[in-house]
């Protein structure tokens, strides 16, 4: 872990090695006070958020952690072999009970999914994640799976409520009246109600976490999935090794957006996971910047100076969004701490890495694979 000049503690960086054997022996993210005899299951393990924490659960020394993708292990962001890895198209439901065969807890990470590019333009994609959730709590409820994890997304909330830059921090209840981001969104709400349906209905033990904009090392930076961060780190990078002094921005550059390190979303997810809170809630930074501000930080962050143009005919989404995390502090005296100046920072240096390597191999990125 880096420490500031101040004393606080920055972003780890013993979770980085190259080698997925040392990120496992690492010290767990999260800590509490947990039995670790249980049978885990992660699906949507081969994606970003899932490898961060199929790696975390390692860490801890659960009997069994299962990481469930679509995607063949040799396509995923990360794979490490002391997990039982499997390829499942898990929007097929006799793949969701084997999936969940034994299992105690699920962690539903798993979905058709990308940034503003792509969620615009494949909208019944978007929808048809709906499957996923459905048959993993078909196969929860009859397995009798202990405690199951839905990941929302902050796009279930009224878009009436998000027209202005200066946008005020949307909390849990401004989901409704219900006006989410079309496709995408809507599956997100949508699949929030399941969860709480069956755990009315049935008795499964459900939490959902609505993400706000999840960002950091080991995930995709190219290929057209890519979010706001990494895609303008990208062009960032790009343009300061051919010596182009020039940066692309969709839209105006005033939208205001909040952005959560990948290690506060796998310790926040984990949290929510064992408490009480029945209802979903918000994960996400509070630390509301502008996507102009964004492209300030990732400029130190990369170490270059660049000229900006506006492409206002790209998907932009919202003009603003921020989370406010009153519940999240009030249930759990914690919210996701890390600044975006340094989570940036760690996250430009590893995309940098990335690129460098795949420019001197003469390789395409991994991560640019269609998943």
């Amino acid at each position: 872990m880096s420490t500031h000049a101040n004393g606080t503690p920055g972003p780890r960086t013993d979770l980085l090695s190259p080698d997925p054997t040392d990120r496992t022996r690492a010290n767990p993210i999260f800590e509490g006070d947990m039995d670790t005899g249980k049978t885990v299951v992660v699906c949507g393990a081969g994606g970003f958020i899932g490898g961060h924490l199929v790696a975390d659960l390692l860490r801890q020394d659960y009997d069994q952690v299962r990481a469930v993708d679509i995607k063949p292990p040799s396509q995923w962001f990360q794979k490490f072999g002391a997990a039982d890895n499997r390829s499942l198209d898990l929007r097929e439901k006799d793949n969701c009970y084997r999936a969940l065969e034994s299992a105690d807890h699920v962690y539903n990470l798993a979905a058709d999914m990308g940034g503003m590019g792509f969620i615009e333009n494949n909208k019944a994609l978007c929808m048809l994640s709906v499957r996923i959730n459905t048959h993993l709590l078909m196969a929860a409820r009859d397995m009798d799976v202990g405690r199951y994890f839905y990941s929302s997304s902050a796009c279930v909330y009224n878009q009436e409520l998000q027209s202005t830059s200066d946008v005020e921090p949307l909390s849990e209840e401004d989901a409704y009246p219900a006006l989410a981001e079309d496709g995408y969104g809507w599956e997100k709400l949508f699949s929030e109600r399941m969860c709480r349906h069956f755990r009315e209905d049935f008795g499964v033990t459900t939490r959902v976490a609505r993400f706000h904009n999840v960002y950091g090392p080991f995930g995709t930076y190219d290929g057209g999935r890519e979010k706001a961060p990494a895609a303008l780190t990208r062009k960032a990078i790009e343009a300061k090794l051919t010596g182009d002094d020039s940066i692309v921005i969709w839209g105006d550059g005033t939208q205001t957006r909040s952005f959560m390190y990948i290690d506060d979303c796998v310790k926040g997810i984990q949290k929510i996971m064992h408490s009480d809170i029945t209802e979903p809630i918000n994960l996400g930074s509070d630390e509301l910047v502008t996507i102009n501000g964004l492209v300030d930080v990732i400029e130190k962050a990369v170490e270059v100076n660049l000229g900006r143009e506006y492409d206002r005919t790209k998907p932009q989404g919202v003009d603003g969004r921020n989370s406010d995390n009153t519940k999240i502090l009030n249930e759990l005296g914690w919210e996701p701490p890390t600044a975006l100046r340094d989570g940036m920072e760690v996250t430009a240096e590893w995309i940098e890495e990335q690129i460098r390597r795949h420019a001197e191999q003469e390789t395409t990125s991994r991560f640019a694979v269609a998943h």
